[in-house]
């Protein structure tokens, strides 16, 4: 029993030493690399170079100046590829920082957006986090200097919708919209004006959830378009709605115009301009084409084809956003309404006045027989007198010729006697 216990320390301190030398021999963990050790290479602008010469250099102290810097994250945290890497230098193709570690509602907003959906299915031309955002220098949305900053969103979706090459490569809907909204109303607010309550493209389209207008679940979709420009123009809103174009809306009717139709989307021009109130009639007879046919064949419809406002156009008499039709009380073409609608313009207007049919159409008989009949007769009128002159001038023309040919053939001395004695007849 004695020699037992003499020969327990003994054994304890062979464990021991075996323990220490093997934890000798095991190499221990490699430590993620810091910021210090990453920006020995990647800080110098000539050694930061691929091979296919695109640069990978990063500036310390913008990325200092960043809200990631600002935060005190590491390189690894976004390329945590590298946080357990033995060997340096890193492999040149590392995995994309995966955004939604960090920001997971946005990311898997951005899944089901139309960039989102593009980047799954192959088309790389399709932004990403960093085409909006940066990459080592993002900044916060409400800083002046950031690329998602409400007045500098023109310039960072332009990149790609400002950008005629990319359009063209990517099958990008509606062409250069980023031009379009420059000349637009909006456009020159924010961008001249530098006006943060004139919409700017995510105001309309969203953030990280821009979908195409075809998804029912897109801000831009057409029963949604006047909910988001409502967001701006509460008051046309509730005129839309209680209007007959607004009642179409609500009742699902396809063919019910809202605000784009008549604004356009993205070129919106200032609606007392002249050349808009001329332009706005082409856009209401794409829906009404018998009502445009008729006007056109009036005072008013031939001036403004002409490309003058002073007159009346569709607007001046229906109203712009809650139009409604004529039987409605609270229509400016109801009976009851219809003389002080007149005297807008015509200040001496009166009931007989207003009895003037505007949309008089003097190619159909049954509405109005006597219009119908004294047009057919005008331009049988028009006809026969541009027929019976033509063929005068004709016959004219024809004589004078024959006559000139005679003179030519004589001699000069009948010539001159011919020419006096025609002076003399005349």
């Amino acid at each position: 029993m004695m020699t037992s216990l003499a020969r327990m320390p003994v054994l304890a301190g062979l464990l021991l030493w075996f323990s220490v030398a093997g934890a000798a021999q095991t190499p221990p963990a490699p430590s993620a690399p810091s910021n210090d050790d990453c920006l020995m290479c990647h800080g110098d602008k000539d050694s930061a170079v691929r091979a296919d010469k695109t640069s990978v250099h990063v500036d310390a102290e913008r990325y200092g100046a960043s809200l990631h810097g600002q935060m005190g994250l590491t390189c690894v945290a976004c390329h945590t590829d590298l946080a357990t890497a033995a060997e340096w230098p890193h492999a040149e193709k590392l995995a994309r920082p995966d955004c939604s570690t960090c920001h997971p509602e946005p990311a898997a907003h951005y899944a089901s957006s139309v960039h989102g959906q593009s980047r799954q299915a192959g088309r790389k031309v399709a932004a990403t986090c960093a085409s909006c955002h940066g990459s080592h220098d993002i900044l916060p949305s409400k800083d002046p200097d950031s690329r998602t900053y409400h007045l500098n969103l023109p310039r960072t979706c332009g990149q790609c919708h400002g950008n005629d090459a990319t359009v063209a490569a990517a099958h990008l809907p509606g062409g250069n919209v980023v031009r379009s909204f420059e000349d637009s109303i909006h456009g020159r607010a924010l961008l001249k004006g530098g006006l943060l309550v004139a919409p700017s493209c995510s105001s309309c389209h969203g953030a990280h959830d821009v979908r195409a207008k075809s998804d029912p679940a897109s801000q831009v979709a057409r029963t949604n378009v006047p909910e988001v420009c409502g967001r701006c123009h509460e008051g046309v809103k509730l005129q839309f709605a209680r209007g007959k174009h607004g009642e179409q809306l609500q009742q699902d009717n396809p063919r019910g115009p809202v605000c784009i139709d008549c604004h356009s989307a993205h070129h919106i021009q200032r609606s007392d301009m002249s050349v808009w109130q001329v332009d706005v009639v082409r856009e209401c007879g794409t829906c009404h084409q018998e009502s445009i046919a008729s006007y056109r064949d009036t005072f008013h419809g031939q001036v403004t084809a002409l490309g003058f406002a002073r007159v009346a156009t569709c607007a001046s008499c229906h109203g712009a956003h809650d139009v409604r039709p004529q039987a409605d009380p609270a229509s400016p073409v109801n009976d009851a309404n219809i003389v002080a609608t007149c005297r807008k313009c015509h200040e001496g207007a009166n009931a007989n006045f207003a009895k003037y049919n505007p949309h008089a159409n003097r190619h159909h008989r049954d509405p109005m027989p006597l219009l119908y009949y004294t047009g057919q007769f005008m331009d049988l009128l028009l006809l026969g007198v541009f027929s019976f002159f033509g063929i005068h001038t004709g016959l004219w023309f024809t004589k004078e010729l024959r006559l000139r040919r005679q003179r030519r053939r004589a001699p000069p001395a009948k010539a001159d006697k011919e020419q006096r004695d025609d002076s003399g007849a005349a």
